[in-house]
C-alpha cells in the first residue's frame, strides 16, 4: 500500500513539473493572453483628478524630411490616470517611418491614405525571400530575406505589440495619416507610465517626452535637439565586430550626419518583396518557406497572427441605423491578437444631428479621437455631476473614464470617431433604448424609483425603440 502511494506521488510530481516547464517555455505573448495573467494593467499610484475633462489637441510637433509627428501631453492628468498616450503621424508620398519599437503596445488607426508596413517579430523566421539583381551587367543575384510585409488602407486598425520593431511606407499619392494609441500602463511595460520610442536608424527628436520633462530640457538648452538611435551609444569597435563592417559604415549606422528625423524620403530604387497577385498566388502558393520552417509550431501561432482588421467598412457594422449611423468594434473575437495586447477599439459614424444613447464602458477607459466632423458630448461622473459638456471636433481627443456615462449628438456636418479601449473585450452598457438598463427593470421598480405613475414608467421604459445609435428625434425637431 505504501509503495503504491509513493508511486502515485511520484507520478503527480512529474506531471506538475512538466506543466510548470511548459509554462516557463511558453512565449511571453501567449502567457500574457492566458487566463493565468489576472492583473493586466498597473494601477495609478495616485488618485485620478477627473472633475474637469477636456478635449485635447497635440502639444508638440516634430518636422521630418517626409512628414511630421504630433504628440499629446503625456503628463496630462487624464492620460496619466488612464495610462495612455496619443501620437499622430502625417507621412507624405514615398515617405518611410523609420523602424523602431516601444515599451508599450500600440494600436494604429489609418485615418487617411494607404501603404505597406513590415513588422519584425522576435524569434520568427524570414518567410519572404526573393532574388535581387546586383547589376544588370554582372547578372549575379542576391537573395534578400525578411519577415512578411502587409499592405494597409484607410479604416484599418493595426496592432503593434510592445518591443516589436515595425516600419511604415506611404505608397499613395496623398498624405498618409496615422493615429497612434499607446497603452503605457499595460503589463507589457515594466518601466514607468511613459511612452519610450527606441529607433533603429536616424537621429529623431524625442517628442514623446512629457511637458514637464520637455520644460526641464528647455531650461537646460537641449529642447529640440536630435537624440541618437540605439546604435549611437555603443563604441565603434563593438559595432564593427558585431556587424563585421568598417568604421565608415558604423558612422552611418549611428546616423551621425543624419538630420532627416523619423520620417524619411525614399529613393527611387526602393524595393521590397510583396505577395503576388491573387491569380499568381493560386498557382505558386502565398509565400515560399524553407524546409527548416515548415514544422515549427512557433511560426504556426505567434508568427502568423493577423495584425490588422478593417474597422471602417460599413458592411462590418455591429450597430446600424439607416437614419442615424453605425458603430463597428474590434476586440479579441474579431482580431485574436488583441487578447495578447489587452486592447480593443470602436469606430463610429453619426449622420447629421444623430445621437448615441447614454452609455458607459463597464471594464475599460475609452479614448476617443474625432476623425471627421464635430459633436456635442456630455460626460457625467459618479456624483451625477457634469465633468464635460462641449464640442469635440476633428483632430481632438477626449478621454472618457471607466463607468463615466457619456452621450453625444452629431452636428449638422455629422461626426466620426475612433475610440481606443484599455480592455481586449470592452463592454458597453446602455441607459436608454432597447437592451438598456431601463428595459431590464420592472415597471413597479421604475415607478417607485422616480415617483411616477405606472403609465409614465411604461413610456420611460418603452418610449425609445432604437438601440445605441438614435435617429434625429422629437427633441431635435422642437429645437428646429
Amino acid at each position: 500500500m505504501a509503495r503504491s502511494s509513493l508511486f502515485t506521488f511520484l507520478c503527480l510530481a512529474v506531471l506538475i513539473n512538466g506543466c510548470l516547464s511548459q509554462i516557463e517555455q511558453q512565449s511571453p505573448w501567449e502567457f500574457q493572453g492566458s487566463e493565468v495573467w489576472q492583473q493586466h494593467r498597473y494601477q495609478s499610484p495616485r488618485a485620478c483628478r477627473l472633475e474637469n475633462l477636456r478635449a485635447q489637441e497635440p502639444v508638440r510637433r516634430a518636422e521630418a524630411e517626409a512628414g511630421f509627428t504630433e504628440v499629446w501631453d503625456q503628463d496630462n492628468d487624464e492620460f496619466q490616470c488612464a495610462g495612455v498616450n496619443m501620437i499622430r503621424h502625417t507621412i507624405r508620398p514615398k515617405g518611410l517611418l523609420l523602424p523602431g519599437f516601444s515599451n508599450a503596445p500600440k494600436l494604429v488607426f489609418v485615418a487617411q491614405g494607404f501603404g505597406i508596413r513590415g513588422i519584425a517579430i522576435p524569434g520568427c523566421a524570414e518567410t519572404y525571400q526573393t532574388d535581387l539583381r546586383r547589376s544588370q551587367s554582372a547578372g549575379s543575384a542576391f537573395r534578400d530575406q525578411h519577415q512578411k510585409i502587409r499592405p494597409f488602407r484607410e479604416g484599418d486598425l493595426l496592432v503593434v505589440p510592445a518591443g516589436v520593431s515595425h516600419w511604415m511606407y506611404n505608397r499613395g499619392q496623398s498624405d498618409l495619416v496615422l493615429i497612434v494609441f499607446a497603452d503605457t500602463r499595460n503589463v507589457a511595460n515594466q518601466i514607468d507610465p511613459y511612452l519610450r520610442k527606441f529607433y533603429l536608424a536616424g537621429r529623431p527628436e524625442q517628442v514623446e517626452r512629457g511637458v514637464e520633462e520637455w520644460e526641464r530640457s528647455s531650461r537646460k538648452g537641449s529642447s529640440g535637439e536630435k537624440s541618437g538611435n540605439l546604435f549611437s551609444g555603443f563604441a565603434d569597435e563593438f559595432l564593427e565586430e558585431a556587424f563585421q563592417i568598417d568604421g565608415g559604415l558604423v558612422r552611418k549606422l549611428k546616423g551621425e550626419d543624419d538630420e532627416r528625423d523619423r520620417i524619411v524620403q525614399v529613393d527611387e530604387d526602393f524595393e521590397v518583396l510583396l505577395p503576388e497577385k491573387d491569380e499568381e498566388e493560386r498557382s505558386r502558393g502565398r509565400y515560399i518557406e524553407s524546409e527548416s520552417e515548415s514544422e515549427n509550431g512557433l511560426e504556426e501561432t505567434i508568427c502568423t497572427l493577423r495584425l490588422k482588421h478593417n474597422i471602417g467598412r460599413s458592411e462590418r457594422a455591429d450597430v446600424f441605423n439607416p437614419r442615424g449611423g453605425r458603430i463597428s468594434t474590434a476586440n479579441y473575437h474579431t482580431l485574436p491578437v488583441l487578447r495578447q495586447v489587452r486592447l480593443s477599439a470602436e469606430r463610429g459614424v453619426l449622420y447629421s444631428n444623430a445621437m448615441v444613447a447614454p452609455h458607459y464602458t463597464v471594464n475599460s477607459h475609452s479614448v476617443m479621437y474625432a476623425t471627421r466632423g464635430s459633436a456635442r458630448v456630455q460626460v457625467v461622473d459618479n456624483f451625477g455631476q457634469s465633468v464635460f459638456d462641449g464640442e469635440v471636433r476633428e483632430g481632438q481627443v477626449l478621454m472618457i473614464p471607466q463607468n463615466f456615462v457619456a452621450i453625444k449628438r452629431a452636428s449638422d456636418r455629422g461626426f466620426e470617431w475612433i475610440a481606443f479601449k484599455t480592455n481586449d473585450n470592452a463592454i458597453t452598457n446602455l441607459l436608454a433604448g432597447r437592451v438598456s438598463q431601463m428595459r431590464m427593470l420592472p415597471l413597479g421598480v421604475l415607478s417607485n424609483m422616480y415617483r411616477i405613475s405606472r403609465e409614465e414608467a411604461q413610456r420611460l421604459k418603452y418610449g425609445q425603440q432604437e438601440m445605441r445609435v438614435l435617429s434625429p428625434g422629437r427633441s431635435q425637431g422642437r429645437r428646429e
